[in-house]
């Protein structure tokens, strides 16, 4: 849902109440017009901002503290107020009688004393009877236009509770990649090949991820927007638990770019020894000439903590309706080639807050976003809904933004998981081998 009441109008009151943001939680032109739909999605939800819209362009509305329900009784609230806007200002109705501030009734919105209802009796109007509980004259509030063309209810959340609770969530999220330990006795990290097209995110998903160990934005991997991959090297990308800390459980290693013509971009064979743990970091890939057996720094004999566990296919949002068909095509061989390896496949969708308004305007909108089910990106990635994961590299930003790294941080987690089924596998593999024998 996008939000009808602007950016500076919702600053307004945001300002009036102190250190909050609001969170849309009822749209009547989505919801429905009526006292269910309302009291569905807000009821025992508090405190909320309740707003108004009509053809005569006039956006009012009410504040209260108190969470609103179906009881049919008055309720008291000594914060409670009525306003509207003149332009961009906040003009504010405080309650006269709050013993009356706010009623609770089933089939109508907002009821604020027997002053103001928006969604009377379960229709798209309101109704108004200044001096009941509040004073206010009706053309400076609604223009005595009572029709009704949008309703919203918006949470009001504290800045610093919202705040303290991602930080823990942040907290737990870093301790539990740190504490991580392959299920193998053999192997101490967990190795991540990074796959896409080119200008998708691979390497700003490592300096993202890079950058929340860190505790400030870096950049170690080369990125940027290129039409040609920038990355030019096979690399093996440790992260460590801050500047002079221990390296953590997951190495991430990163490619060259996908490209849709032949003999441009990764080679499908250099792919092949990758998978198999046989390419030396550093190897500087020639798309023309695949990695030789012979060549300097090949592994000949590579153990199971050179192999590749999980493999991660980075894609950018903007571009899953308009990926060439050659690009695709790509794609789909890896990932069949992957498949018969028996290495558990993940997408990374990078770059949501681009394609996604909803997204855009925060973060946390991420999984109510429906722009993954629109842009069918399972079918046409040949992967289930459950294995793609939408996140928000650093890009731009100066300040690390605990929301976007907790979404990094849980795409680790749900890598290691994932690396962990590989191990699980491999291990019911071999204890069938043995029974066999």
């Amino acid at each position: 849902m996008n939000a009808k009441l602007t950016k500076s109008r919702q600053s307004a009151i945001c300002s009036d109440l102190g250190r909050v943001r609001l969170q849309l939680l009822y749209k009547a032109s989505v919801h429905g017009f009526t006292g269910a739909a309302f009291h569905q999605q807000c009821d025992h939800r508090s405190p909320t901002v309740s707003v108004g819209y009509n053809d005569s362009g006039f956006v009012f509305g009410g504040y209260t503290k108190q969470p609103f329900n179906q009881s049919g009784g008055f309720v008291n609230d000594d914060k409670a107020f009525l306003f509207t806007f003149t332009g961009e200002q906040l003009l504010k109705y405080p309650v006269t009688g709050p013993g009356n501030a706010v009623k609770m009734i089933g089939n109508s919105g907002p009821y604020f004393g027997e002053a103001l209802v928006l969604v009377h009796g379960s229709t798209p109007v309101a109704y108004s009877s200044p001096g009941n509980y509040y004073n206010f004259t009706a053309a400076e509030m609604h223009g005595d236009d009572l029709d009704l063309t949008e309703c919203e209810v918006y949470q009001v959340e504290g800045r610093s509770t919202s705040m303290v609770t991602g930080c823990l969530k942040r907290e737990e999220l870093i301790e539990s990649i740190k504490s991580y330990k392959p299920t193998v006795g053999s192997v101490t990290r967990a190795r991540v090949l990074l796959i896409g097209p080119v200008g998708a995110g691979k390497s700003s998903f490592f300096n993202s991820v890079n950058s929340v160990f860190r505790g400030h934005v870096t950049s170690q991997a080369i990125s940027g927007s290129s039409s040609t991959s920038l990355t030019t090297q096979f690399r093996s990308y440790s992260v460590k638990a801050g500047r002079e800390g221990k390296p953590l459980p997951i190495i991430l290693c990163d490619t060259m770019g996908l490209e849709e013509s032949k003999g441009a971009g990764l080679d499908i064979d250099d792919l092949n020894s990758i998978l198999k743990g046989h390419l030396p970091d550093c190897y500087q890939f020639n798309p023309s000439a695949p990695l030789h057996p012979e060549a300097h720094g090949y592994h000949k004999s590579p153990g199971l903590k050179d192999k590749v566990h999980c493999v991660v296919y980075v894609i950018d949002s903007c571009k899953i309706s308009i990926m060439p068909t050659g690009l695709e095509e790509k794609l789909d061989a890896i990932r069949r080639k992957v498949n018969l390896m028996g290495i558990p496949q993940l997408v990374l969708l990078t770059k949501v807050d681009e394609a996604c308004p909803l997204v855009k305007e925060d973060v946390r909108n991420i999984y109510k976003s429906g722009y993954i089910k629109e842009m069918e990106v399972g079918s046409r990635l040949g992967v289930p809904l459950s294995c793609i994961i939408p996140v928000k590299n650093y890009s731009e930003e100066l300040e690390l933004v605990t929301d976007c790294d907790i979404l990094l941080l849980s795409a680790v987690i749900q890598m290691l998981r994932f690396v962990d089924n590989y191990f699980d596998e491999l291990s019911d593999r071999m204890s069938h081998m043995q029974t066999k024998e």
